[in-house]
Parts: structure tokens; sequence; C-alpha cells
């Protein structure tokens, strides 16, 4: 297995050195370099490869010249020009040594250490542009040799150990074709390093099943176990077309692999490729997609029992929760939040409090930097509503993407237990926590702000007669006749129900005491629709909508107060 990368100036790597465990997952935003860990290590394979054939193990025979590469050759990193590989294409840089002006190349360095038959070892390989089509590979030279002219430098060498390694990249699962014929392993390997991993689903299978029949078995159960299919064992036709089909559990009915579900798809792809490689250091890219999420969980746990007992190592790139939560309980994870760094490493008592309080959530605070607390998600609607129709640039940049933890209840406690547990691992994390009104006084301080809306809840700052009959008379085009229709029918229904409140001596519809959404805003709707002999089609879910019939002038002051507060918080938190 392999124990630590380092990586220099490699696509979205400037230079990040890794610690790696036995199962590693990677998981941070899009573009922000998981996948480039990945290709970073076929990489490098391929390199070390190229090297043993042409100089052989431990060779030190002219280092400097290196080896040429076409760009081509590195097909699980396929790019249409080789400085595409280079960190912002910077292939070349100028320097004025001694008053002279000399250009050098920018190298891409990729070492690896790791561990076989229980020795460590260590190689490193780097890698000079050429031109658009080819570049050159050598062992890495010795540290303190970068300012030395080539020929003046020592290089390390290849060590035996290195070569017994033997990695396995899988990328996402892409579409299936209807048809697939067979093919050579060169162009099965092709197809998988350009993402194509579904045109050669059948393929892969196929090899499994006619050189390892138990590990066929093996796969076979797992899928019934899982999805309830039974695979048929693939066959090749007198026109070597790929045949592979599996049973239905329930109707007994034999159906092509094409009619089965994308997660059973990527299932079958993971299970049979790494059963193609054991003992195999696994590279695999989102091995969740297409699966929903207590899939994702299984198909998890599925992936590292099976590299275990096949001896392999799973290094894995993903966007889920899920398999965060999982992969933190029982592996590494490696967050790529800034400089990417191990996320569940610290003192005992603190990844017991991360734990239990979700490694998402840790993920998302380091990620963030900030947090909103609401009640639900129908509050979150609501501001961003208000904050679109008051065109506040910064309150709308801090609610598009927000970390917000919903606490359900108007219970201030619950958001402190959570802000100040992921405070112990983020310490500079702030947060702003808005309430429902209260009777009582919220607390101040310690990098959380507490708010309370003066009104009884968020729902009543819509509230206003103009916009509920702006929203009626929408319902159908202007000169339609039942547009009038549609707006004798909500003054009606608010009539009624303003009626009924003070019958009941229950506070006044458009008072701040009102329980907006309960004792006004869902009868009202309820009636309207009633009227229009229409099933209920706006609850509470698309109160929202009715910001977008208010004008300017009838959103209180409040409510730009608290958007700007919320702007704030958002703008004060720390990058990464």
């Amino acid at each position: 297995m392999i124990t630590r990368l380092s990586v220099r100036n490699f696509k979205k790597l400037e230079f990040d050195d890794l610690e790696l465990g036995q199962n590693v997952v990677l998981i941070g935003p899009n573009n922000s370099g998981k996948t480039s860990v990945l290709q970073a290590l076929a990489l490098w394979e391929t390199g070390l490869r190229a090297w043993l054939e042409k100089r052989g193990e431990e060779s030190r025979a002219e280092p400097r010249l290196g080896i040429t590469m076409n760009r081509q050759a590195a097909l699980a990193v396929p790019v249409p020009e080789a400085s595409l590989l280079w960190r912002d294409r910077h292939v070349r840089e100028s320097q004025r040594i001694n008053g002279s002006q000399r250009t050098r190349n920018i190298r891409i360095e990729i070492a690896v250490e790791g561990e076989t038959a229980g020795k460590a070892w260590s190689c490193g390989l780097e890698f000079d542009y050429a031109n658009e089509e080819s570049f050159s590979c050598r062992p890495l030279r010795i540290a303190g040799q970068d300012e030395k002219q080539i020929e003046d430098c020592e290089f390390r060498v290849i060590p035996p150990r290195a070569a017994a390694l033997r990695f396995a990249y899988l990328p996402a699962m892409s579409g299936l074709s209807d048809r697939e014929f067979l093919k050579q392993p060169e162009e099965i390997a092709f197809h998988i390093g350009t993402g194509q991993t579904a045109q050669v689903l059948r393929n892969i299978c196929y090899q499994l099943a006619s050189t390892n029949a138990g590990a066929w078995d093996t796969v076979c159960h797992a899928i019934r176990v899982l999805f309830g299919a039974g695979l048929q064992v693939p066959e090749r036709t007198q026109r070597a077309e790929l045949v592979l089909t599996y049973v239905e559990h329930e109707s007994g009915v034999r159906l092509d692999i094409s009619s089965a579900g994308r997660g059973l798809q990527q299932t079958l792809l993971l299970l049979a490729y790494m059963h193609s490689h054991p003992g195999s250091v696994l590279l695999l890219d989102e091995p969740d997609a297409h699966l929903e999420i207590l899939r994702q969980r299984e198909v998890f746990r599925l992936i590292s029992e099976h590299a275990a007992r096949l001896h392999s190592q799973v290094i894995a790139a993903s966007h889920s929760e899920v398999v965060l939560g999982e992969a933190a309980a029982t592996g590494q994870v490696i967050a790529f939040v800034g400089k990417p760094h191990t996320l569940n490493k610290g003192p005992s008592h603190l990844i017991k409090a991360l734990a239990d309080l979700g490694w998402d959530q840790y993920y998302q605070a380091e990620r963030k930097r900030w947090v909103l607390y609401l009640e639900d998600a129908t509050d979150l609607s609501i501001l961003k509503a208000f904050a679109e129709k008051l065109g506040d640039p910064d309150a709308i940049a801090a609610l598009r993407e927000p970390f917000v933890h919903y606490v359900a209840t108007n219970l201030p406690q619950r958001a402190r237990d959570h802000f100040y547990g992921l405070r112990e691992a983020v310490p500079d994390l702030r947060g702003y926590a808005l309430f429902d009104r209260l009777e009582k006084q919220l607390q101040q301080g310690g990098g959380l702000t507490e708010t309370m809306w003066q009104q009884r809840e968020i729902e009543n700052y819509l509230c206003h007669e103009s916009a509920l009959i702006r929203f009626a008379e929408a319902q159908y085009p202007e000169g339609d006749l039942f547009r009038e229709q549609c707006r004798r029918f909500m003054q009606e229904a608010m009539e009624e129900v303003r009626a009924a409140l003070a019958t009941l001596d229950k506070p006044a519809a458009w008072s701040a005491d009102i329980k907006a959404s309960d004792d006004f805003l869902d009868v009202v709707m309820k009636k309207f629709y009633q009227k229009r002999q229409l099933p209920l089609l706006t609850r509470k879910a698309h109160y929202h909508q009715l910001v977008a019939f208010m004008e300017p002038q009838d959103i209180a002051d409040e409510v730009r107060q608290k958007l700007s507060e919320i702007s704030s918080c958002h703008q004060g938190a720390v990058s990464p």
C-alpha cells in the first residue's frame, strides 16, 4: 500500500503532501483537486512503468536525459495538449542569475512512499515539458539540487518494491450503450481512462467471469443481496458481441443489463473492476455516483469489505455526506478545503464530539466558516425571497449556498450546543441564529449572534392584504374573466378568516401577535382553493412566493436589518 503522496505543479495541485491510510476518502467542492490526486497517482505509475521498461530497476543510467513519453500514454489523464498537465499550464519560467537571463523548466514532481511486504520504500518521479505532444520523465532529483544544471544533479534510485505496486483507476459510471463488442485490454484501458466506463462494463464482466469464476460468483452474490437481481454468466456471440443479462427476483423475467437501474450498473462496475485487479491500489472517482442515500452507505461498506479480502487499498473521491460519515468512522477522510488535510484526526474527545455532531457538519463548518441557524427550510426560502425582492446583493450572496442548520424547534440551546461543539474544531467559526419571537432574553458573544423576530414569526412579514390580492389575480393573465373572480374569492376568504379570529378571540389577522402560518395563511389558502373547487395548491412550503407580490415599501425595516446582519456574519467569516 502507499502511505504518503507529495505532488507539485500538477493540474489543480500546487504543492500538497498527503498521508494515506488503508481506506481513504477525498472530499471537497467541485474543482478543488480531488480528481487531480487520483490522476497524479495514475501518472506516477505510468511514468514508473515506462522508466522500468526502458531503463530497468535501480538504474542510474543517464537519468538526466529522462525518457520521452507521449501524452496519450497517460490513459487516466486524457488531455489534448501536454501543457494541460501542468498547474495553470505554467511549464517554464525566466530567472535572472548573476546578471543574465535564464529559462528553466517547471517540473511536475510526484513522490510516493509505501510499504510492501513489511518494508518501507520511497519513489519519486519528475516530469519536464517538451512540447504539446510529449514530456520527459526521470527519477526525482535528490533534495537541494534544484539550482544546479541538470548535468550536475544527482537523482534518486527507483526501488524494486515500488515496481510491485499496481494501480487501478476507475472514473464514475457513464451512459451504458445497448450493444457492446469484445475489446482488447488496451481498448478497455483507453475507454476507462477517458471516462467511458459504461462502454466496457460488459467487457470487464466477461473477462472476470472467463478468468476467475469464483470472483464472478462473489460479485453475483453481492448484486443479488443488494438489488435482488440474478446476474447470468456473460456470453459472447459469433459476431463477438457480448451479452450480459440478469433475472428479476420477483418476476423471474430475464432482462439485458441495459434495463437495470444506474445504481445496479454502478455497483456492478465497481465490484467487477475491483475483483479484476486484486491487490491493487484502487483509485475510485465518485463511486457513490447514481446511488441513492441508503445505497451509498451500503456500497461504501461493500467496497471496504471486498477491498480488505482482495488485499487492496482504496482511495476514493466523493461528494457524498453519507460516504464522509462512514469513512470518518472506519477510514481516513482528507478534506480539500484550503490546504488538503486529514479531517478525522485530533484528540479523542474532539473526534467523539464531531462524530456525534456529524462529520458532514464539521466539513461544512471548515468550508464555509459560518453557520446560519433557522427553524426550518421555509424560513430560508422566505429570507432568500426578501433578499431578491430588495435587490440586496450582499444578502443574496450570503444566502445562495449557506451552511444552514435547522433547529426544528424554537429552542436557542439547540443552536448553542451545535455551534460550540463545532467551534471546538473550527475556532474562528461564526454563527447567526434567528428565532421566532421568544419571551426570554437571548445570549450574545462567543462568536454566535442570537436574535429573534419582533413579530410572532417570519410569516407575519408576508401578511399584506394587497400582496394576497395580487397573488390571487396572478392565477390568470391580464384580461382573463376569471382574474376578477379569483380576486373576489381571496377577499371573501380573508374576510371570513378575520371574522372567525374575532369570534374565537384570537389576535387580529394583521397583528404582530398572530401565528400567521397556522392561524391565518393556512386557513385563508384553504378557503381560497375551496371556493375555486381546487385542491390546496399553496401550502407553507410555498409561502415565500408571496414576497414577489409585495411592494418594496411593504417590507418591514426589521427584515432589512436581519438581512444586513446575516450579510455581516457571512462577510466576516474567514476563508480557509
